[in-house]
């Protein structure tokens, strides 16, 4: 697992062993760092209705090709970091997701390279004022708050497909609202990266965010969310 973190006034790179982080041979306990979000993208690329059963569960066609929206950086935050709920919004959503982050320059590779782009996999959470998404009829505002991107906790590597088979869960105080697997994803984590660079120039650092199961939902003030994923692990944020 690898990890960016802040000890003192400085932020590393380290690998997370256990509930310790080494970085450059020092060895830190997990308690006494601040995790950061684990890669620092020019853009977050999002996927929207790519679950089979999510797809069902909104009666809605299955897409031709990936329907794709974007966040921008500065909606990215952290493990243990704060969601802050708009005041211009009444209903904001969470949205559990596998994230892929990208590990060096790409532009229009083929899905049998993708693993060579792929730095790992991470929790991501596609924080969206449901509202103001069927107010404007298009996704930029109701997307991009500032802390709508809640990303991490580390970076686990792996290869694409045991990438496509884990299995990912989301919980609103202690209770399970979504519950999948990635083996169950319409166009799958090569199939993403391909369309994508086919589009636009991915960076190092950057993340595609590969969609949500069924089973979004409302968040509260005070509400702690968790994203969960097999071979990975917690992203947790509470909603404020």
């Amino acid at each position: 697992m690898i990890a960016r973190f802040r000890y003192g006034d400085r932020v590393f790179d380290g690998d997370v062993d256990g509930d310790r982080i080494v970085s450059d041979g020092v060895s830190y306990e997990l308690e006494e760092v601040k995790l950061l979000p684990p890669s620092v993208p020019t853009k977050v690329v999002c996927v929207g209705l790519n679950y089979l059963e999510h797809a069902r569960e909104l009666r809605m066609d299955l897409p031709d090709e990936p329907i794709i929206f974007l966040k921008p950086p500065s909606a990215v935050v952290g493990h243990d970091d704060e969601i802050i709920l708009p005041e211009m919004s009444r209903r904001v959503d969470y949205e559990g997701e596998l994230a892929v982050v990208i590990s060096r320059r790409c532009r229009r590779i083929s899905a049998d390279e993708a693993d060579d782009y792929i730095l790992g996999y991470t929790c991501f959470n596609d924080v969206t004022a449901r509202d103001l998404q069927q107010k404007d009829g298009q996704w930029t505002r109701s997307k991009s708050f500032d802390t709508f991107a809640p990303v991490g906790p580390w970076v686990a590597q792996m290869s694409v497909e045991d990438a496509e088979d884990l299995s990912i869960s989301t919980r609103v105080n202690g209770e399970t609202r979504q519950r999948s697997n990635t083996s169950d994803l319409i166009f799958g984590v090569a199939e993403l990266v391909e369309f994508v660079s086919s589009i636009m120039t991915l960076e190092p650092g950057d993340v595609i965010a590969t969609g949500t199961p069924p089973g979004v939902g409302r968040l509260e003030s005070g509400d702690i969310v968790e994203v969960e994923i097999e071979g990975i692990g917690l992203l947790r944020n509470r909603a404020v």
